[in-house]
C-alpha cells in the first residue's frame, strides 16, 4: 500500500494531501518514520569524525524530519477531529513515542558528543543563535536524564513511557464525557432564551443527529445557556453535568489518572536531584522559583477576592428579589451577573451579539495584521481535513510567509477548548520552510455564526499565537515560533487580544448581522465601559485553578489530589458561589501532558507583560503606532526562542513590567 504520509507532498505550499490521507496511513507511518528517526540518530551518535556543532549538534536537527511531518498531521487530526481509529492509535503509539524519545535522549553516544560541543564552546566561532541552540540542546539532554545510568535511566524510561500513557487516557477521558452527555431540551424549556441561544442548541441537536434541541457540554453553548436560562432547577443540572467532566465514576473518571500523574512527576524530579516537580519545571521558566509564581497570584488574588466577594453580594439580593431564598449558588451567578449587566451598563448580551459575526471578526483579527505588520491574507481553495476548516495563504509584499489554517466551529469530534498549533514550523536550515499554522476553537456554528465578546477574544488571543508562529524568522526550528518560556508564549496572544478592544476596529467591524450597521456609538461605549465587568469572578476562577496546579507539584504530591484541591480552596478562602475554572479532573491543560504542568500561571505571568507592552503603544501614540509594531516584530514575535524572555522583552520595552498595569487592566487597582 502505497502510503501519502511517507511520499513527497507535490501540493501548493507542501500542504499536506488530506484528500488521500487514512486513518490506516497513520500507524505504519508512524513506525516507519520512528525507525528512520533512530537510523538517523545513530549515524549521528557513532560519526567517526570529532565532535563539532556542525556534525553534531545540525545532525542531529536533520533527523526526524519523516516524523515532525506525520505527527505534525496526525496530532492535529487527534485533537480536532477524533475518531475510534485516531483515539486508538494515540493509546498505541503515546508509550511508543515516549519510549523513542528516551531512546534519543538516553543514547550515551550522543550524548557524549553534545557533552564535548558543549564543553569546546568557548573556543567555536558560534553566533548568537548558534550559541544559544548549543546551549538550550545540551540542557534539554540533562533535563531529559541523558546523565542517568543504570536503574535509574532505566526507571526514567519507564516514568515517560507511563505518562505519556496516562496523559493520553486523561484527554481521551474528557472527551469521551464532554461527548457522550447531552440534555435534550422540550420547547417549554427554550423559553426565556435569546435566539441565540436557541440557535445554538438547535445546530447542536442537528450537528449530533438528535430529533430536537440539545444542550451540550461545549463552553460557546454552555456559558450563554447559564446566562439566559430562567429556570434554575435547569441551570443546576446543566452545571453540575458540566463540572463533573472525569468524575462520573466508571472507565472515564480521571482523578485515579491524576493522583498516578503527579506521583509519576515527582519521582523523575526527584531522579533529576530536584525538591520537586514544581522546582524541576520552573527552573527553565521566566518565573524561576515556585515562591516568585506565588507571590504574582497572591498579589493578584486578594483584590480579586475582594471584588468577587462583593459582586456575590449585589447578585444574591438580585437572586433574592427574584424569591429565591439560599445563598448563591455557582449555577446561578452568571443568569444574576448578565441581569445585572443589561441593568448598569443598558448592555444585553443578546442585542451585543449580532454585531459579532464569526467572518467579520476573522476579517477584523487579518486587518489588524495588515495595518501592524504589513500581512495579507488570500483565501486558497484546497483540500483540508475537514469541511468546516478554511485556509489562507498569508504574503507580504509579495513573498509568500505562510498558509494559515482556521478550524472554528464546535463539533463532538473535537475536544474542547481553543489552540494553535504548527503542522510545520519556520525554519532556514537545513532547508528554507515556510510555516503551516492552524487556529482551533468551539465556536457555536449558526447562520451567519454569531460571537460572544469573549468568543471574539478568543478568536483574536489564538490568532496572536499564530503571528508568533507565522512572523518567525530565525535559522533553526527548534527556537521557532512559539518555542519558548510557557510564562512568556501567551505574551503574543494576550497582547493581541487588545486589539479588539480598539474603537476604531470595533466601529469598522462590529456590524450588525441582518442590518450591516455598524454598531452603535452609544453600544460601543458600554461595550469599552464594560470590559472589566465581572473581573472578580473572572480572576478568581482563574488564579484558584493556578494554585492548586502549583500546589500539586510543589513538595509532596497529594495522594487524593481532590481532597487538596479542596484544602487549597479553604486556605484561600475561595467564594462560596465560584468554582474552579478547571477542577483537577478535567484540568486538561495541566494533566494531558507536561505543557502546563506546574505552569498554568503563565497566562497571568504574560498578562503581567501584555498589559504593559499595549501601554507602550499608547504611550507611542496610539494601537497601529508603526516603530512599536516594528519592535514588537523584532523583538518578540519574529525573534522566537533565540534569547532569553526576559532579554527579548526588556529590548521591546527597555524595562521589566510590574504587576500594576495588570492590575489597572482587570480594573482590580485600588
Amino acid at each position: 500500500m502505497t502510503n501519502p504520509l511517507l511520499e513527497t507532498w507535490d501540493t501548493e505550499f507542501g500542504l499536506p494531501p488530506f484528500e488521500q490521507i487514512e486513518d490506516a496511513h497513520f500507524a505504519p507511518a508512524i513506525e516507519a518514520a520512528m525507525a528512520e528517526g533512530l537510523a538517523e540518530v545513530e549515524a549521528v551518535a557513532n560519526n567517526h569524525e570529532p565532535p563539532t556543532f556542525e556534525n553534531t549538534i545540525e545532525g542531529l536537527m536533520k533527523t526526524g524530519a519523516a516524523l515532525d511531518r506525520v505527527l505534525g498531521v496526525f496530532y492535529n487530526l487527534a485533537g480536532a477531529d477524533s475518531t475510534d481509529m485516531r483515539e486508538e492509535i494515540m493509546r498505541e503509539f503515546s508509550p511508543k513515542l515516549a519510549a523513542h524519545s528516551a531512546a534519543i535522549y538516553g543514547n550515551q553516544a550522543l550524548f557524549s558528543r553534545i557533552e564535548q560541543v558543549w564543553l569546546a564552546r568557548e573556543a567555536l566561532d558560534l553566533t548568537p543563535e548558534q550559541a544559544r541552540v548549543l546551549m538550550l540542546t545540551h540542557r534539554g539532554f540533562v533535563r531529559a536524564g541523558a546523565a542517568l545510568t543504570g536503574d535509574e535511566a532505566a526507571r526514567m524510561k519507564e516514568i515517560k513511557g507511563r505518562l505519556a500513557t496516562l496523559g493520553t487516557q486523561f484527554g481521551q477521558n474528557l472527551l469521551a464525557d464532554e461527548r457522550d452527555w447531552q440534555r435534550a431540551l422540550s420547547e417549554d424549556e427554550l423559553e426565556g432564551l435569546p435566539k441565540f441561544v436557541v440557535d445554538a442548541v438547535r445546530a447542536a441537536g442537528k450537528e449530533r443527529g438528535a430529533d430536537g434541541p440539545v444542550l451540550t457540554l461545549s463552553r460557546s453553548v454552555m456559558v450563554p445557556f447559564l446566562q439566559f436560562c430562567p429556570n434554575r432547577a435547569l441551570r443546576e443540572e446543566a452545571w453540575r453535568a458540566w463540572v463533573a467532566r472525569g468524575e462520573n465514576g466508571g472507565k472515564t473518571d480521571n482523578r485515579g489518572v491524576a493522583a498516578e500523574i503527579l506521583q509519576l512527576r515527582q519521582e523523575r524530579a526527584k531522579l533529576l536531584g530536584y525538591d520537586d516537580f514544581a522546582s524541576y519545571k520552573l527552573e527553565t521558566e521566566m518565573a524561576k522559583t515556585p515562591e516568585a509564581v506565588r507571590g504574582l497570584l497572591m498579589d493578584v488574588w486578594e483584590p480579586a477576592k475582594a471584588r468577587a466577594l462583593a459582586d456575590a453580594a449585589l447578585l444574591e439580593e438580585r437572586m433574592v428579589a427574584d424569591g429565591v431564598n439560599g445563598p448563591l449558588q455557582a449555577w446561578d451567578w452568571r443568569y444574576y451577573s448578565e441581569a445585572r449587566r443589561s441593568e448598569e451598563f443598558a448592555l444585553n448580551e443578546a442585542e451585543l451579539k449580532p454585531y459579532f459575526q464569526l467572518d467579520k471578526m476573522i476579517e477584523a483579527s487579518f486587518a489588524c495584521a495588515n495595518r501592524l505588520f504589513g500581512l495579507e491574507f488570500r483565501p486558497l481553495e484546497v483540500p483540508l481535513y475537514h469541511k468546516d476548516a478554511r485556509a489562507w495563504e498569508v504574503a507580504r509584499n509579495g513573498q509568500h510567509v505562510a498558509v494559515f489554517i482556521g478550524d472554528y466551529f464546535a463539533r463532538a469530534s473535537k475536544r474542547s477548548g481553543a489552540w494553535c498549533s504548527a503542522m510545520r514550523s519556520q525554519r532556514k536550515f537545513p532547508d528554507v520552510q515556510a510555516p503551516i499554522v492552524v487556529n482551533i476553537c468551539n465556536f457555536a456554528k449558526g447562520d451567519p455564526a454569531l460571537l460572544s465578546y469573549d468568543d471574539a477574544r478568543t478568536l483574536f488571543h489564538e490568532f496572536g499565537h499564530a503571528l508568533h508562529q507565522m512572523l518567525s524568522d530565525v535559522t533553526y526550528d527548534m527556537i521557532s515560533g512559539t518555542s519558548v518560556a510557557r510564562d512568556f508564549v501567551e505574551l503574543p496572544s494576550q497582547l493581541y487580544e487588545h486589539w479588539l478592544e480598539v474603537p476604531e476596529v470595533l466601529q469598522e467591524f462590529a456590524t450588525h448581522a441582518e442590518t450591516g450597521e455598524a454598531m452603535p456609538q452609544e453600544m460601543l461605549d458600554k461595550v469599552l465601559a464594560a470590559a472589566t465587568y465581572d473581573m472578580g469572578f473572572q480572576t478568581v476562577e482563574y488564579v484558584a485553578s493556578a494554585l492548586v496546579d502549583l500546589a500539586f507539584h510543589e513538595g509532596d504530591p497529594p495522594a487524593d489530589p481532590m481532597a487538596a484541591q479542596a484544602e487549597v480552596l479553604a486556605d484561600i478562602g475561595m467564594p462560596e458561589a465560584i468554582v474552579m475554572r478547571h477542577a483537577t479532573p478535567h484540568f486538561a491543560h495541566v494533566f494531558t501532558g507536561d505543557g502546563y504542568s506546574s505552569g498554568y500561571y503563565s497566562y497571568m505571568w504574560s498578562e503581567v507583560m501584555d498589559a504593559d507592552a499595549f501601554e507602550a503603544f499608547e504611550e507611542a501614540g496610539g494601537a497601529f503606532d508603526p516603530a512599536m509594531a516594528g519592535k514588537l516584530e523584532q523583538f518578540i514575535l519574529s525573534a522566537g526562542g533565540s534569547e532569553e524572555a526576559d532579554v527579548l522583552y526588556t529590548k521591546f520595552r527597555g524595562r521589566m513590567p510590574g504587576v500594576e498595569a495588570l492590575l489597572k487592566g482587570r480594573g482590580l487597582a485600588a
